[in-house]
């Protein structure tokens, strides 16, 4: 009988340490990152009255007969599910989403405790605590590599007030752009600057600083409004700068005159020649008319035509569509020993592209590469005439030169009545040829360049003709570098195309510039450089140069600052390339900066306190490390939110967060306590009940003992 009492005071005792658990999770419900606990009932020895018996023969077996007596609360269950996370506008606020535990140090490291309660602030010394004090663990920001080491061991995060970064000098610029491969551009600069009298030899033009620069291959150059020459092998253009007349003299007895005039191969009539013998004694103005009789009879083949004056002087005229005296002859008078003299010779020639080599014949015809050499070709033969006939050397003064705007300036500055000057009539005419094998058509946007120049310039005017300008595509890019005092200074890059393989691709020349008193050569002018970059035939990076400059500001601070120019990887298209669109910078980018003071914390998903400063740089100061356990309901909690290691939880798994299992951080958040106020005043009103009914045993079963003492009585 007392058996029974003492298993309703067993039950009471059980229910109370149940009705404690469950106050604590209620009071609890609004603790930040508390994790409620369940009380775990098991019942107590049981009293044998009769053990069990096996089977014997026709008998069957019997089961133990036992009386327990009472229950007793064998264990506590943390729960340890996933509160809510509500946001907060502290931005030092964290909260948990997933596993794991932040680690709090209250003596610097030497012990660990461990919360889901992330009200972190920090103290007036800088350290990240939580309410109880205690210092946040995590990894800091290595000064000399500037990076937070997540694998080296924790101690205390700790951002002093007032933190200040120094000036970082710039290591390494960024650039991702496409040049324009196209035929048609919006981003061109006229062609350099040539003087007359200049070489072909590369360099020969000059650019704004008077340094000696690629003048361009003519054949990826553009007009005025951005359209492409396409130059292709053979394509020209005819070039004369004299009228085709001549002056005959005194004719010789028995003398033998030849007359040449060749005239454009598309006719089908190069080199026919008139021949005249002339007789002994004939006049001077006989001897001119028979001659143009003679060229005057080929007219109809030849398309030429002649005239004599009242001086005897012989003019001819084209009368091939072109009313010009002077479109595509040659006209080249031999006296044979005596007779017509001098005669003027219109010294039409053929100026040919050849993308691989140039080549000049005086008197003759020219092939071309770049603008240097049409340039000097054309000065050349202008130059290439005995004007006063002497046989000595030709002194002519006519220039030909490229102004700052791309144009080919002609001018004529002579004026000696005795020397090689003479009056200039430039004329220009597209150069084809249908009858060859390999037919060469005009190319109108080049002669509409070059037939700008057609004029007449006499002698001692100081008359000039221009061209229409020639352009190059180009494209810059600029972006400020730092120097090691923080100091600004503008890295300017230009590009320049001036090739084209169509085997290999397109190759830019590069000038980089920095504003004075700044350096980055070692040769004049000392503040650019150049170099050049080269493209696939598929558009991709093949390869650069420099790869860097030796930057010094002479401001005071460092000399010799190595700037890395990362432009990409060859045979790839991360970074540079040369595709058919427009030329454009698509990102560039730097990685120094000059000093600034702290602004501003945050702190991202992988616990990363990141500082923002007031030079407009942002990185990880430090980052907070997670630990995770096996046994996460082994942790003992030792209040104020924290839990200790035990025996049962196993050793701390230190990580950073989002990783191995660890859940990431939400900042300017916290997380609720998981207690579910239903659930738990549910239980409220079963614990009360099973209560009650311990209590009730205790009273029957002392009902029964007062009836069983009764019987005494």
């Amino acid at each position: 009988m007392l058996k029974s009492l003492f298993s309703g005071v067993a039950g009471l005792q059980s229910h109370q340490v149940a009705m404690d658990v469950e106050s604590n999770n209620i009071a609890n419900v609004n603790t930040i990152g508390f994790k409620y606990s369940r009380a775990n009932f098991s019942d107590l020895l049981a009293q044998t009255k009769a053990i069990a018996t096996a089977p014997q023969g026709k008998l069957g077996g019997k089961n133990p007969v036992q009386v327990g007596l009472g229950s007793t609360v064998s264990s506590m269950t943390r729960i340890f599910s996933q509160g809510s996370v509500q946001n907060s506008d502290k931005n030092t606020d964290v909260a948990i989403q997933g596993d794991g535990f932040f680690i709090i140090s209250p003596d610097g490291g030497n012990t660990y405790k461990y919360t889901r309660a992330g009200d972190f602030k920090f103290d007036a010394a800088g350290n990240f605590v939580d309410n109880n004090g205690f210092i946040a663990q995590g990894w800091l920001r290595d000064p000399a590599t500037g990076k937070v080491d997540s694998t080296a061991p924790i101690e205390d995060i700790n951002i002093p007030p007032g933190l200040t970064t120094p000036a970082q000098a710039t290591q390494e610029v960024v650039l991702k752009a496409n040049l324009n491969s196209g035929n048609i551009v919006k981003s061109f600069s006229p062609a350099y600057q040539i003087a007359s009298g200049a070489s072909n030899v590369q360099p020969a033009a000059t650019d704004s600083n008077g340094v000696a620069v690629n003048s361009g291959n003519l054949g990826v150059m553009f007009n005025e409004t951005g359209e492409a020459f396409s130059l292709q092998d053979n394509q020209g253009v005819w070039i004369s700068f004299r009228t085709a007349a001549a002056s005959p003299g005194t004719v010789t007895a028995n003398a033998n005159l030849t007359a040449h005039f060749n005239v454009d191969p598309e006719l089908g009539i190069a080199g026919n020649q008139v021949s005249i013998s002339a007789s002994a004694g004939a006049t001077l103005a006989e001897t001119a008319n028979n001659y143009v009789a003679a060229i005057n009879a080929k007219t109809a083949i030849t398309g030429v035509s002649a005239s004599v004056d009242s001086t005897n002087k012989i003019t001819l005229t084209n009368t091939n569509g072109n009313g010009s005296a002077s479109h595509n002859i040659d006209f080249v008078v031999d006296s044979g020993g005596g007779g017509l003299g001098n005669a003027a010779d219109a010294s039409a020639h053929r100026y040919q592209y050849n993308a691989a080599s140039a080549a000049n014949t005086l008197g003759g015809d020219k092939t071309f590469t770049t603008i240097a050499d049409l340039r000097k070709f054309m000065e050349d033969e202008a130059r290439n005439y005995d004007a006063d006939g002497s046989g000595g050397a030709i002194d002519s003064k006519i220039e030909i030169s490229v102004s700052d705007q791309g144009k080919f300036i002609i001018k004529n500055p002579g004026g000696s009545t005795t020397g090689d000057d003479y009056d200039l009539n430039v004329k220009i005419t597209p150069f084809t040829d249908k009858r060859s094998a390999s037919t060469v058509v005009e190319n109108e946007k080049f002669t509409r360049n070059m037939g700008a120049l057609n004029a007449v310039l006499p002698v001692g005017s100081g008359g000039k003709a221009f061209s229409q300008s020639f352009n190059a595509a180009t494209h810059s890019s600029s972006i400020d570098i730092f120097d090691s005092l923080g100091s600004k200074h503008t890295l300017r890059m230009e590009f320049r195309k001036v090739s084209v393989d169509p085997n290999t691709g397109s190759t830019w020349d590069l000038k980089i510039t920095v504003p004075d008193p700044a350096i980055i050569d070692t040769t004049a002018p000392f503040n650019e450089k150049r170099g050049s970059i080269r493209f696939n035939n598929d558009g991709s990076l093949a390869t650069y140069n420099p790869p860097n400059i030796s930057f010094s500001g002479n401001n005071g601070s460092a000399p010799d600052q190595q700037v890395n120019l990362s432009f990409g990887t060859a045979n790839k298209f991360d970074g540079m390339t040369s595709f058919d669109s427009a030329s454009a910078t698509s990102g560039i980018s730097q990685d120094g900066y000059t000093g600034g003071d702290l602004v501003g914390i945050r702190i991202d998903q992988s616990g990363t306190l990141i500082g923002s400063f007031s030079n407009g740089r942002s990185f990880g100061l430090a980052q907070i490390a997670m630990a995770k356990f096996t046994n996460g309901e082994g942790l003992a909690t030792e209040g104020g939110n924290v839990f200790v290691q035990t025996a049962n939880s196993g050793d701390p798994i230190i990580g950073t967060a989002a990783t191995a299992g660890r859940g990431f951080i939400q900042s300017a958040a916290l997380e609720a306590s998981n207690v579910d106020l239903s659930r738990a005043l549910t239980q409220l009103i079963i614990i009360q009940r099973g209560f009650q009914a311990n209590g009730k045993t205790i009273t029957t079963s002392d009902q029964l003992l007062q009836t069983l003492i009764g019987l005494k009585q």
